[in-house]
């Protein structure tokens, strides 16, 4: 009884209701997308195996708080090696899902490797820029953290999963900028990979070059956003759909199961990628709004909980954390207005996936062990 007073007392509950409300909004716009008006749309299983998720997911987070979240910095080495172990062998042995070995498969559960990555990235760096606290602002203090960073991340990328390999470099980049990292290296270091990038994708295009690092359907994707009309019928077609289903809702939207777009299945991936599109055109601008203010007023609260950290490495797993949870909202978003590319990631809470909402409510269950130990609240 009075561990539960304890909980009560400190726990701030800005944080778990707004994930609920996003939850609940995630419902209703699935159960659009999936049609369940319709007698024979089998939307059902889509719902139920959702609800698991949450439920399964929403218990993780009860569980995670029964341990000091220092524990994971203890055991960071054990952790980096089973990331590195898991993705191997999705690598090898994973189920291959659009052109890419991203799933593994343990008799009847199947998840993304990549996806428990992220937050095992962001437990290990918080470690190890936390140990190499005095020695961030010089290139020697950079080093472990990259290279941390670089091997999974190239794991990834063979598993043919750019959405997630850029997911984990933006959480890198943070941390690194968090921890203390020299912003003169990292400006040399970013700005001349990136140039370097565009040198090789100029040069495929202009002369045919091998491109190491993208698969032609994927470079297609960072064409046709710049330019949609290229491609209106093939690499083009999502984005411009997206766009007539978003502008279509106008202010207060077409409502509930009544968007041409998402009904009519001229919106692709409605449940998973685009379903802030299907959001956009059914509740209107007001709706979207109100999705993307309450996404705000959590980032705000996830900064407000690292500030507080009782310890560096605390503060260190928010802010990877919250990287994290950014960089999907803006991707995904971004991506239904065509004001970024296309890159295939959920949107936090909403988008249907099971593996997704068992991570994002891992870290969510994180996040509250850390704030709740500020108070050296003891189990």
């Amino acid at each position: 009884m009075n561990w539960n007073k304890k909980f009560l007392h400190y726990l701030n509950y800005n944080v778990p209701l707004t994930v609920i409300l996003l939850i609940l909004i995630g419902f209703l716009a699935i159960s659009s997308a999936v049609e369940i008006n319709q007698v024979d749309s089998n939307a059902l299983v889509f719902m139920q195996k959702q609800a698991v998720s949450v439920i399964l997911g929403l218990l993780l987070v009860f569980i995670i708080q029964a341990f000091d979240y220092r524990i994971f910095k203890e055991y960071s080495p054990i952790i980096y090696l089973l990331m590195l172990a898991l993705l191997g062998i999705t690598l090898f042995l994973g189920r291959t899902v659009a052109g890419g070995k991203r799933w593994l498969s343990i008799g009847p559960v199947n998840f993304q490797t990549a996806e428990l990555a992220k937050i095992m990235l962001v437990l290990v760096l918080a470690a190890v820029i936390d140990n190499n606290s005095d020695d961030m602002g010089y290139l020697k203090g950079m080093f472990w953290p990259s290279v941390i960073a670089f091997i999974p991340f190239v794991l990834v990328i063979l598993q043919n999963d750019l959405g997630t390999a850029l997911v984990l470099f933006f959480i890198y980049f943070v941390m690194l900028f968090a921890g203390g990292g020299n912003i003169k290296y990292m400006a040399v270091v970013f700005g001349g990979g990136f140039l370097i990038i565009i040198l090789i994708i100029s040069a495929h295009l202009l002369i045919d070059t091998p491109l190491p690092f993208l698969h032609e359907y994927q470079l297609n994707r960072l064409i046709v956003f710049v330019n949609p009309d290229i491609d209106p019928y093939g690499s083009g077609y999502n984005i411009i759909q997206s766009k007539i289903a978003l502008g279509s809702g106008r202010i207060f939207g077409r409502g509930l199961f009544s968007g041409t777009q998402n009904q009519l299945n001229f919106l692709p991936e409605k449940h998973t990628d685009f379903i802030f599109s299907v959001i956009g055109e059914e509740f209107g601008f007001f709706g979207s709004g109100i999705v993307i203010l309450l996404f705000l007023f959590l980032i705000w609260q996830f900064l407000n909980i690292a500030s507080d950290a009782r310890d560096r490495y605390g503060y260190l797993v928010v802010i990877g954390i919250t990287a994290m949870f950014l960089f999907h909202i803006l991707e995904n978003i971004g991506m239904t207005m065509g004001i970024m590319p296309i890159t295939g990631i959920p949107l936090p809470f909403i988008s249907y996936g099971g593996t997704f909402m068992l991570i994002s409510l891992m870290a969510v269950g994180i996040v509250i062990n850390i704030n709740l130990r500020k108070n050296k609240l003891m189990f």
